[in-house]
């Protein structure tokens, strides 16, 4: 029997299929009878990408039988706002707004947003604030929509139109 946590023994054993075909592992999780893996690769996971993620991956699975007849596999992207797990995955994301949730008993607060402005093998830099990995109880990227120009109101819009058309 192996001494590894389950979610680590099913990364370990789908991350190398995955990887040929060019997917990294973004994240496994087992929530009851459900396992979740998660994927990503460059360019993004479109449905075809999932399908044959969810395809290699179950091979890999059926043939270490670590599924069982009560467990649901779904195999996804990470969508727009992505966990962070890994110092890999942290420093991947230099730059980008983040939140993250500190342990309790974490020296000031548990909640923090703001810039992910460094990571290294050790922890991160956030807003300021520096963080070990054994701090953080849960962090992920914040997807910021982008600033859409001001409607221009319909009584501005007939003006511009007018103004226009005098000077023709």
């Amino acid at each position: 029997m192996s001494d590894k946590h389950p979610n680590e023994r099913v990364r370990s054993l789908v991350e190398p299929a995955l990887a040929d075909k060019g997917y990294d592992v973004v994240d496994v999780e087992r929530q009851g009878p459900v396992l979740r893996v998660t994927v990503d690769r460059a360019g993004g996971v479109d449905l075809d990408a999932v399908t044959e993620a969810t395809r290699l991956v179950n091979e890999v699975l059926d043939r270490h039988d670590l599924m069982g007849d009560t467990t649901s596999l779904e195999v996804s992207s990470p969508g727009l706002e992505r966990p962070l797990r890994t110092p890999e995955h942290f420093k991947r994301f230099v730059g980008t707004e983040v939140a993250v949730k500190a342990k309790a008993g974490t020296e000031g607060e548990r909640r923090i947003s703001g810039i992910l402005e460094a990571a290294d093998e050790d922890g991160v830099v956030v807003a300021g604030r520096r963080l070990a990995y054994v701090d953080i109880e849960r962090a992920r990227t914040v997807f910021v929509w982008p600033a859409r120009p001001k409607a221009q109101s319909a009584k501005k819009a007939r003006a511009k139109k007018k103004k226009i058309g005098r000077a023709s």
